[in-house]
């Protein structure tokens, strides 16, 4: 089986856990694309939705699914949203798509965050996937020379220019093996907006496409 099929089959179990006439959070990726266009004979269920990205309110509004602000809403029933890499205790890596930050925000207001992958994602130990930190522009060569520190390879993202106006710095070379210290003490560098780590925060549920069928962590 595909990896596309994976994350096709991952983004349909999701679509059981839908409440209907409530708000959604939605993030952003490949894996949920494969959702968003699963909910496009769904969207009367919803009241509408909170994006992580620009990419993905636009794919929400051209099925037809109002995309709401999320200073109006006190609190999310449900987030359904990808990941780079993940582990059995359900800690994340987000970020490859450069939503990061967004992404952190709408997961901390949400009652249920629900992660959708194919399992080629799901590792023992985080970091073989390039770990992504959002930072502001002037702080770039700071940050960057504090995550040497930390025993990383920052990597600037050249190029990429965040939803928010910032710069990615993609961390190689870790092993993590206590990822909620790790995004702590990256969050306490100056200049850095959000890490790709998702620890303190971790998904409630994996949903993992595998050749078998469906694995829920």
């Amino acid at each position: 089986m595909s990896e596309l099929e994976k994350k096709q089959r991952a983004a349909a179990a999701a679509l059981d856990y839908l409440l209907e006439g409530t708000v959604l959070g939605v993030g952003t990726g490949t894996t949920v694309n494969c959702f968003i266009d699963l909910l496009a004979s769904r969207t009367r269920l919803l009241k509408g939705a909170v994006s992580s990205s620009e990419t993905t309110s636009a794919r929400l509004k051209s099925i037809g699914i109002e995309v709401l602000d999320l200073n109006r809403i006190e609190e999310i029933p449900l987030y359904v949203d990808g990941a780079d890499q993940a582990n059995r205790r359900r800690h994340l890596i987000k970020g490859g798509g450069g939503a990061l930050t967004r992404e952190k925000i709408v997961a901390e207001v949400s009652r249920e965050y629900l992660c959708i992958l194919d399992d080629s994602k799901v590792v023992d130990t985080l970091g073989s996937f390039g770990l992504p930190v959002e930072v502001i522009p002037m702080a770039r060569e700071l940050v960057a020379r504090r995550l040497v520190g930390l025993g990383g390879r920052p990597v600037w993202r050249q190029g990429v220019i965040t939803d928010n106006g910032n710069v990615i710095l993609d961390i190689h070379g870790l092993s993590i093996e206590d990822p909620p210290a790790l995004e702590c003490e990256i969050n306490q560098i100056p200049g850095v907006v959000a890490v790709g780590l998702f620890a303190r925060r971790p998904a409630d549920l994996l949903i993992v496409g595998t050749d078998r069928g469906v694995e829920r962590i």
